[in-house]
Order: structure tokens, then C-alpha cells, then sequence
């Protein structure tokens, strides 16, 4: 199995401006005219359909216990939850990890980190 770390699908999905997807609220909440509005909801509307394509692993019991166990790793301290429970959910799924972040993720014991993308 193979998961992607979110700095990886968006770059990976819109490479001609990997900022797509994170300024596309930010459009809908400056838009002032129809046109702009109608716009943005073209633009969302894409992102929602890139998004369906995508499986979500959810956050088993297995990954929850992983990320205890990392979190309990002096070591690890200075990785952020957020990179840590990623790497729980793929351990819990013996997934290799597709992330542009492999300098946090390579100092996870059992973490397959590989970047695709750069």
C-alpha cells in the first residue's frame, strides 16, 4: 500500500501552482461580485472533484496505538503531531509514506519514506 502525506498530493495533483488548493478559501472570502463568486465556485468545485478521487485511511485503533508509542519516544519529541500520527497510520497500514518531508519521517523507526515529487 502507498500514502501520500498532503505535501505531496497537492503538488503532485495541480503542478503548475501547488498553491491552488490553499488559497481557493481565501478567493471565496475576498470575492465581491458575481463573477468572482461564480468563480471561485468553479474552483472548488475542481478541488472537491480531486479530492473524491483520493482514498482517506482512516485512524484505526492500530494507528492510534502506534502514535502512542511514537509520542512516548524521547527522540521523536521534536516531530509534530501532525507528522506523527501520519506516520502511525501508515506503520498501522504498512504503507510506504510518498511525502516531499522525508528528513522528519526517515527518523521514525519502521517509517518507509519516499519522496516522488522533487
Amino acid at each position: 500500500m502507498i500514502s501520500a502525506d498532503s505535501d505531496c498530493v497537492s503538488t503532485q495533483s495541480l503542478p503548475q501552482n501547488a498553491k491552488v488548493l490553499r488559497g481557493r478559501i481565501d478567493y471565496l472570502l475576498k470575492a465581491e461580485t458575481g463573477v468572482n463568486l461564480l468563480k471561485t465556485q468553479e474552483l472548488l468545485f475542481r478541488t472537491e472533484k480531486l479530492l473524491q478521487k483520493l482514498l482517506i485511511i482512516p485512524i484505526s485503533q492500530s494507528a492510534s496505538n502506534e502514535f502512542e508509542r511514537l509520542r512516548a519516544v524521547s527522540k521523536l519529541r521534536k516531530i509534530g503531531r501532525a507528522d506523527l500520527l501520519i506516520a502511525s497510520i501508515s506503520l498501522a497500514n504498512r504503507a510506504t509514506l510518498v511525502t516531499r518531508n522525508t528528513r522528519h519521517f526517515k527518523q521514525i523507526p519502521g517509517v518507509r519514506a519516499v519522496n516522488w515529487v522533487d
